[in-house]
């Protein structure tokens, strides 16, 4: 009886695995890390630095996570071995912030609209045509009293904040076209889990819905949401264009991850290895970061390749967003400090 009923769930099994949906089970067998591992041995290494992420390495942003660990192995003679777990491997951006607060984990990569979680100065860069264009991030990663104050409010949360990557310039993604705040007003955007988008998509009285990201996909086949709220870089890699066939290139903010590392680890690191970890981190950042805006340009090359159509609003639409999000920027600024706020945007405007 035993064995045939080991037979009859076989006979299932290779039906299952025969139909078009079985092809997602068997495909998932596969490393999609696989291109990605280490060509050291890091079990002898002194030290693990456990670094958390939560998209795709085929993003310039997040590989720079492979690059630093390479770098570390070789600069520090094989002591330190950086740990990269991209793609959720260690969970939501909410847990491991807890994770990496406890120190249960030693660094994350951590979105800009998560990281206001953990200090509302961190999320700046999320505010509507502040940090705005490539140009503005480069000027405000430069400016050491800027970027210094940035870093220093993770300090409370016991985190050390030491430099930041990107994917790209935030616009909407969607089902239906959207040329005009009006056609915007018709849509229901999905947003991430974050009070900075929250509060932003309030005061531009649009229409959306707050949902994980692995939610979003089937949101958007079945209709749930029409729009998304995020870059052409992530909506290429990610094949949100195979089913969202428009965007709207309404650039109101970078897109970065803050890479931010538990200051007791790291406090009881060797001085010598804490010196080659922070310049490997920021020799990298800055390299992805002139990596990511040549991969911005070329996501939005390849999606109108695939037949993606892009739209650009106008001048007048653009001034009414800025005008209609200025009572958040107020709510915002006395967060994070309103001198503040005038300082990065006149260093950012002159």
């Amino acid at each position: 009886m035993a064995s045939r009923f080991l037979s009859l769930l076989l006979l299932l099994l290779v039906a299952l695995l025969a139909l078009p949906g079985g092809r997602v089970l068997a495909d998932d067998k596969a490393d999609p890390l696989a291109s990605w591992k280490p060509a050291f041995d890091p079990s002898g290494a002194k030290y693990t630095y456990l670094l958390s992420n939560v998209s795709h390495p085929a993003m310039e942003g997040i590989s720079a996570g492979y690059r630093i660990r390479d770098k570390v192995w070789e600069r520090s003679n094989g002591q330190l071995y950086v740990d990269f777990r991209p793609l959720s491997q260690l969970g939501g951006e909410k847990d491991v912030l807890s994770k990496l607060r406890m120190g249960a984990i030693q660094g994350i990569m951590c979105s800009s609209v998560a990281a206001a979680n953990v200090a509302d100065k961190l999320g700046i860069v999320n505010l509507p045509y502040v940090v705005d264009t490539f140009e503005k991030l480069d000027k405000f990663r430069a400016n050491e009293e800027l970027f210094r104050e940035f870093a220093e409010s993770a300090k409370p949360a016991g985190l050390k904040v030491v430099d930041i990557t990107g994917y790209g310039t935030y616009g909407w993604a969607s089902t239906v076209p959207v040329r005009t705040l009006a056609d915007a007003a018709k849509v229901n955007f999905r947003i991430a889990e974050a009070p900075v988008n929250t509060d932003l998509y309030k005061a531009w009285k649009f229409k959306f819905t707050v949902m994980p990201w692995p939610d979003v996909p089937q949101a958007l086949q079945t209709g749930v949401i029409n729009g998304l709220d995020h870059t052409p870089t992530v909506c290429n890699i990610t094949k949100k264009f195979d089913i969202a066939k428009y965007f709207t290139e309404v650039n109101y903010a970078q897109g970065l991850f803050i890479h931010m590392i538990n200051q007791r680890w790291f406090d009881k690191l060797p001085a010598d290895l804490q010196q080659v970890l922070i310049e490997t981190i920021e020799e990298e950042s800055a390299n992805s970061r002139a990596l990511t805006k040549a991969q911005h340009e070329a996501m939005i090359a390849d999606a109108k390749a695939k037949g993606v159509e892009f739209f650009t609003l106008s001048d007048d639409d653009k001034q009414k967003l800025i005008e209609m999000a200025a009572p958040m920027l107020d709510t915002w600024g006395k967060k994070i400090g309103q001198d503040y706020l005038n300082k990065v945007q006149a260093a950012l405007n002159p």
